[in-house]
């Protein structure tokens, strides 16, 4: 183990800098160089990587799908068209049983097939729906489950930010793994769905306390409530659809996405100069944050790789035993402990490139080869990491949730409250890695 001290070091030293309270993305870089200085790598190393960083994240023109991405989301929420179609589908809701909690649903569904941005939507759906159901009867830890997990759909639904940076890091079309999460998305979705059903059964108040509203109206409101839920049901096939099939890149359709999002603001008289800065601002920062941290895990992946570490990794999984099924167990369950600590885009970038190259050498004799493989690994690896935003202390969807809600709803609230999603989400993983069929690679 002697020979592993170097890359134990800075995976140790990496902790201790992130619990430390200090920026992500300055650890990654601060570590990344100390290693580098210290280190019997050869000189030519530096130009590696620095051609590694050029090559992945500065000419990547995939990545420019991310802040209009981004952007589309912010401007649904800030121009009020989220917050409209979110009323709209509570009155069309409101006859069924757990008609909130189905709302929730429904447009945590519709913002994630639309943008793929978590914070928009949890925090959207905090300020809107958890004063309603806490007055309905929900408790205040099924609430916060409830909108934390609806809103974590947006990370794994396509378009997905997460899907367009693994797509990068495991070589493979964007629109494979777009197409090959539809069907994880859905059941997750659907379970969500059960869950909320019997959860809102079990309610000692009915949730279905609207006010009825008198027929005239409510025929008067249908023209309303279709302009409402219009843009996202235009959104779906012109972004996401235009990607599956090919018809558009990513890019291409982010941008689309954007003109259509303001063009509907416009349309309804919803948007303002101040409106659209705050949004143009608040994806300026996001962005940034994200490239900061693809180009400082590059460099801590390739460092880490040139130490030894994926020597490291190698030999410890090989000192757990077993086959080629064990490893990849082995490698998913590494991946949902370190959910707890680390942020997924840190272990996406800081691992993905040490494990494909383990992945495509196993014989897990499940029919799937090439990139066909690399697909299935990729959601397997999405699933996983989309448990990271609930699991706690550090989920990122929990920090959304508690920042919009204040003291309104304990801490210990919001861990109860998404254990059960947790659970959902690794059956729904254990499903796909049993079933990978159900892709339809």
């Amino acid at each position: 183990m002697l020979e592993h001290w170097m890359p134990l070091s800075m995976v140790l030293l990496l902790f201790a800098g992130i619990l430390s309270g200090y920026p992500v993305a300055l650890v990654l870089g601060g570590v990344s160089a100390i290693f580098l200085l210290f280190s019997d790598l050869p000189l030519a190393f530096s130009n590696l990587m620095l051609t590694r960083v050029y090559a992945n994240a500065l000419s990547n023109w995939l990545y420019v799908a991310i802040p209009m991405f981004i952007m589309m989301g912010l401007l649904l929420e800030r121009t009020g068209l989220a917050r409209d179609a979110f009323r709209v589908s509570e009155r069309l809701l409101r006859r069924l049983p757990g008609h909130l909690a189905l709302t929730v649903l429904f447009i945590g569904g519709l913002m994630a097939a639309t943008t793929g941005v978590v914070g928009a939507s949890v925090v959207l759906l905090a300020v809107l729906a958890l004063p309603r159901m806490l007055d309905a009867g929900y408790s205040a830890s099924a609430s916060a489950g409830l909108i934390s997990a609806s809103g974590t759909l947006a990370i794994l639904m396509p378009p997905s930010v997460m899907l367009i940076i693994l797509s990068s890091l495991v070589s493979v079309p964007v629109g494979h793994l777009f197409k090959a999460a539809l069907i994880p998305s859905a059941l997750l979705l659907l379970l969500y769905t059960l869950y909320s059903l019997a959860l809102a059964w079990g309610q000692r108040r009915s949730p279905l306390t609207d006010i009825k509203r008198p027929d005239e109206q409510q025929s008067a409101g249908v023209w309303r409530s279709l302009l409402a839920l219009f843009p996202f049901l235009v959104l779906i096939p012109v972004v996401l659809g235009t990607i599956i099939y090919g018809v558009a890149t990513p890019t291409e359709a982010s941008g689309v996405g954007v003109l259509a999002v303001v063009g509907f603001a416009a349309v309804m008289q919803k948007i303002d100069v101040g409106s659209v800065m705050t949004a143009a601002r608040e994806t300026v920062v996001s962005t940034a944050m994200i490239m900061m941290l693809v180009i400082t895990a590059t460099c801590f992946s390739l460092i880490f790789k040139g130490v030894g570490g994926d020597g490291l990794i190698r030999s410890s999984l090989g000192l757990m035993g077993g086959g080629s099924w064990s490893v990849l167990i082995l490698i998913l369950l590494l991946v949902f402990v370190l959910g707890f600590f680390l942020d997924w885009l840190e272990i996406s970038l800081i691992l993905m490139p040490i494990f494909v190259p383990i992945i495509t050498q196993l014989e897990l004799s499940n029919g799937l080869t090439g990139g066909a493989l690399l697909v299935w690994f990729a959601i397997l690896f999405a699933i996983n990491l989309q448990t990271s935003f609930l699991t706690p202390p550090f989920g990122v969807s929990l920090f959304y949730l508690k920042g919009a809600v204040g003291d309104r709803v304990a801490t210990l609230d919001i861990y109860r409250g998404v254990l059960p999603f947790i659970a959902i989400q690794l059956f729904v993983l254990l499903l796909i890695l049993l079933f990978p069929g159900l892709l339809m690679l």
